[in-house]
């Protein structure tokens, strides 16, 4: 999980176009329902946004949005974002009961893990700025367009896309029919070069004579400077306005990523038949993978409040499933502001290819040995809960501001845990992750 900050350049975080085009599909309805109002002025927000996981990253992120109407049916729209990264972030390997030695990503120093402690390179650093812009027009009184694009850069990332989606309204503009395509390429330059697959981790324990010689054996297990990813998305949507309380909303995606979707900052540990780690190896990802989603959305406006209940449902050739169930229920006051309680479930099985050590076994002739494989605790078998709340006001000149306070809480399934062997059993291998999220939005 990069949080919804792309924390990881893999494939894992390319699902983000199709979010994109289904909150874009959800403000149809309110473009739909309020077409005749045409507000020359622009209207501006600004959010921060601030997450940190207990013991390892922490996020800072700023967003600055604008839209204007330039006539009855035409609006442009951009967003600007900016964040950046901090804190230890887990490499892969399991916790041993010794003490652990790694080779930072760029062959830039090392550092040292205790025992029993799950191993995080404590000087994880990244930043990342995106442009967003969109355009939508109509082309009938009943039908309309959106064209955007987006550019992301990031220290050892760059990520450009192109969308577009064609919406048409039915009964009176009760009924909105979607489809919507995008595209992205991306380009991945991770620090220290793309590694080897299952090449060993060059760690410096006074074998070599000096810098350059430790140099030229890090250079070894690399590749080449820089790989792409390639991204293409579709996605089908169905609004239906029900009544004037309720909505319900459809869309079914897919996606085809191909190109180098392996993490080259992560490994796995290679144990012996004892547990004990004899080396670290970098991990090898499928070079491509095609997902479908399906997603449903109810909003019920009551007399004084608003419910929404929401879930999806993906799943891809990697063998990852995921079920996410949200809901938010907002309530309102006299004096213009809302109450609004947030809970979200998610559960996913786990990729194919995941696990969380190789043993010297697996690796050994004449059996070949895995063609993939990941520690990555983020594509394994998981559970996580989101429960917060926002509370949103008006201001005396008009003004909107927002205050949004949540914890999350990931717990990895270890139901596969290893058994019989006797330097794992008392070793976490599956560490949970606990994040606390809080983000203020203003409205201007």
């Amino acid at each position: 999980m990069r949080m919804q900050l792309n924390q990881s350049k893999n494939s894992v975080s390319k699902s983000r176009f199709a979010e994109k085009l289904a909150l874009a599909a959800t403000a149809l309805v309110g473009t739909a329902i309020h077409a005749q109002e045409n507000d020359a002025e622009w209207d501006f927000s600004a959010s921060a946004f601030a997450y940190s996981e207990i013991d390892r990253v922490s996020a800072a992120e700023l967003i600055f949005t604008g839209e204007k109407d330039f006539s009855d049916t035409s609006n442009f729209s951009f967003k600007v974002v900016l964040d950046s990264l901090t804190g230890a972030s887990a490499n892969g390997a399991i916790a041993q009961a010794t003490p652990q030695t790694f080779t930072r990503v760029s062959a830039n120093g090392q550092y040292a893990i205790a025992a029993f402690e799950t191993p995080t390179d404590n000087n994880y650093r990244d930043t990342r700025a995106q442009v967003n812009v969109s355009w939508t027009d109509a082309l009938t009184e009943d039908t309309r367009y959106t064209v955007g694009s987006n550019l992301s850069k990031e220290i050892d990332y760059l990520s450009f896309g192109v969308s577009g989606e064609l919406a048409k309204d039915f009964d009176r503009r009760n009924t909105t029919l979607s489809a919507g395509v995008s595209l992205g390429v991306d380009r991945f330059a991770p620090l220290g070069n793309v590694p080897l697959a299952f090449a060993s981790m060059v760690v410096d324990n006074g074998q070599f004579a000096s810098n350059a010689e430790f140099q030229t054996a890090f250079d070894a297990t690399r590749t080449t400077e820089s790989e792409t990813i390639n991204t293409a998305e579709l996605l089908l949507g169905w609004t239906q306005v029900v009544n004037r309380r309720m909505l319900f909303q459809f869309n079914y995606g897919f996606a085809n990523i191909s190109g180098y979707l392996t993490d080259p900052y992560k490994i796995l540990s290679l144990v012996d038949n004892s547990g004990i780690s004899q080396d670290y190896i970098y991990e090898n990802r499928p070079d491509s993978k095609q997902q479908h989603s399906v997603f449903g959305l109810m909003k019920y406006h009551l007399d004084e409040s608003i419910f929404d209940v929401s879930y999806r449902y993906v799943s891809n050739d990697w063998d990852i499933q995921s079920h996410t169930i949200d809901t938010h229920w907002r309530f309102f006051s006299d004096n213009g502001s809302f109450w609004e309680p947030h809970v979200r479930f998610y559960q996913q099985s786990a990729a194919e290819f995941y696990t969380p050590f190789l043993s010297q076994a697996q690796l050994s002739l004449p059996a070949p040995g895995p063609e993939f494989a990941s520690a990555d605790y983020r594509i394994g078998d998981l559970t996580a809960y989101t429960i917060g709340l926002k509370y949103g006001f008006q201001l005396e000149d008009g003004d909107r501001a927002e205050v949004r306070l949540e914890y999350y809480k990931q717990t990895p399934n270890d139901a596969n845990r290893p058994s019989g062997i006797a330097n794992l059993e008392n070793i976490d291998l599956y560490p949970e992750v606990d994040a606390v999220i809080l983000q203020f939005n203003y409205f201007f």
